[in-house]
């Protein structure tokens, strides 16, 4: 048993250990060095000065980091579109959505984001305190209306479920949150608290002293909602039961740790083989020589003195090693985007051959729409609407799409004869190489009515 609500769930601890690589790749360069001796062991025999300057110098290759940036960015490559059935209300709230200026494009990407590296994330939907306020016109002429607020994974304290009607009901559900209070007449600092929420009721803790000196956790507020659920939506990317799931590029996340060690190795060998050794041979111990540019060196008979100097194979082993890593980082992100077939279809299954081919990206993009969707219902619910209505996220797709490297190709086949004009034009106006006014049926008749152009005289023979 435990009363102490800062307790985590078995649960919560398994996919911390995921997260705990996942938070400092995000957190980058600076973040990889205070990490120190957990993602950059210490070699044996070395010094701590040593280890300290060559963990200084290391510089992190931010593939993972990228990878979920250019991932969102597929994503939200069109704005999320409003379905009919929302209301008018609600739409305004999106230009709001978190009561902290961030509209509904910008506060969803942050969302998808987060998903995307840790696995999974949260979102609750609060409504603030409305005391003294009588009606409904009293609330929205105070600002008083629901709002999102993005619990991040880490947060996550721990919940308690139960089965209800075959579906899986949330009773409780605690979190680590950070409030800003006033210190001193200009001051403000930061107080870590325990937020609890069970449906219809909240309370909050707070770390103090026990007359013992040993900190606890009190009850600090606590107070009742009108909901008879919890407002909570979760955004999963990779799901593993309720409420639990694992990053879907953690294997990209332990390359990038990989290459973060050996690319301070390479850095290391580079230093060490840019300066070169003086070795002299044939001398007696304790013998004093003058080395310098403006010195002659005078060695006794038979002895030699000569620049040491690296061979450079182990240097060419690890860059090599290091260009394969980053084209295995680069398959691994790229795996997102590849079109999932099943080679054994039902009757069923062969009805739906769009859903059988849509790649993983796509696939968490369905995702992120039911969560937006129970977001919405939950703004509903508690502004008293039948419905919150729903949304349309479209993205880029396309696991080939960079024009630098597909227009060549494209270009070939157009002059082949095996790629039509028109197809051509449209692969083009896709890449985002021409604009998406441009019609093909009127470019085709501009081009056509252009006088032909006149060769330029051959100056060669003249």
């Amino acid at each position: 048993m435990s009363d102490d609500p800062s307790k985590t769930l078995p649960a919560v601890d398994a996919m911390r250990k995921d997260w705990a690589i996942v938070d400092v790749l995000m957190g980058g360069t600076r973040a990889m060095r205070e990490a120190g001796k957990k993602f950059l062991p210490q070699w044996p025999k070395e010094e701590a000065d040593a280890y300290q300057a060559r963990l200084n110098t290391s510089t992190l290759l931010p593939a993972y980091s990228e990878t979920v940036q250019n991932m969102t960015g597929r994503v939200f490559s069109d704005p999320i579109a409003f379905c009919d059935d929302i209301s008018k209300q609600i739409e305004e709230m999106a230009e709001d959505f978190d009561r902290q200026g961030n509209n509904l494009q910008v506060w969803a990407q942050s969302l998808f984001s987060t998903g995307l590296s840790h696995g999974l994330c949260h979102v609750l939907v609060d409504y603030p305190p409305a005391e003294g306020l009588k009606t409904k016109a009293d609330e929205k002429s105070a600002g008083v209306r629901p709002y999102g607020v993005i619990i991040k994974p880490g947060q996550v304290l721990g919940w308690r479920s139960e089965p209800r009607g075959g579906q899986i009901f949330l009773t409780q559900f605690r979190y680590m949150e950070s409030v800003e209070v006033d210190d001193g007449a200009f001051g403000c600092k930061n107080i870590d608290q325990i937020r609890v929420l069970v449906p219809g009721a909240w309370a909050t803790y707070r770390e103090v002293e026990d007359g013992k000196g040993k900190k606890v956790w009190m009850l600090y507020e606590e107070g009742a909602t009108s909901l008879p659920v919890i407002p909570l939506a979760t955004f999963y990317t990779k799901r593993t039961g309720f409420l639990t799931a694992t990053p879907p590029l953690l294997e990209l996340a332990n390359m990038n740790v990989k290459h973060w060690q050996s690319q301070s190795d390479q850095d290391n060998i580079l230093h060490v083989a840019r300066v070169p050794m003086l070795a002299v041979s044939g001398i007696d111990d304790g013998s004093l020589i003058t080395v310098g540019a403006g010195a002659a060196t005078l060695l006794p008979k038979d002895c030699e003195m000569k620049w040491v100097e690296h061979t450079g194979k182990a240097i060419e082993a690890g860059r090599q090693s290091l260009q394969d890593l980053v084209e295995d980082m680069r398959l691994a992100g790229a795996k997102l985007l590849q079109r999932e077939r099943q080679t054994i279809k039902t009757a069923s299954q062969s009805e739906e051959e769009a859903a059988q081919e849509m790649s993983p990206l796509q696939t968490m993009a369905g995702q992120l729409e039911d969560a937006l969707d129970q977001v919405l219902q939950f703004f509903a619910l508690w502004m008293g609407l039948p419905e919150g209505g729903h949304v349309k996220v479209k993205g880029n797709f396309d696991i080939d799409f960079a024009p630098e490297l597909t227009m060549p190709f494209l270009l070939s086949l157009n002059k082949a004869r095996i790629l039509s004009d028109q197809s051509l034009f449209e692969e083009v106006q896709r890449r985002g190489l021409l604009s998406d006014e441009l019609d093909w049926d009127e470019e085709k008749a501009k081009v056509a009515a252009q006088p032909a152009k006149v060769a330029p005289p051959n100056t060669a023979q003249q």
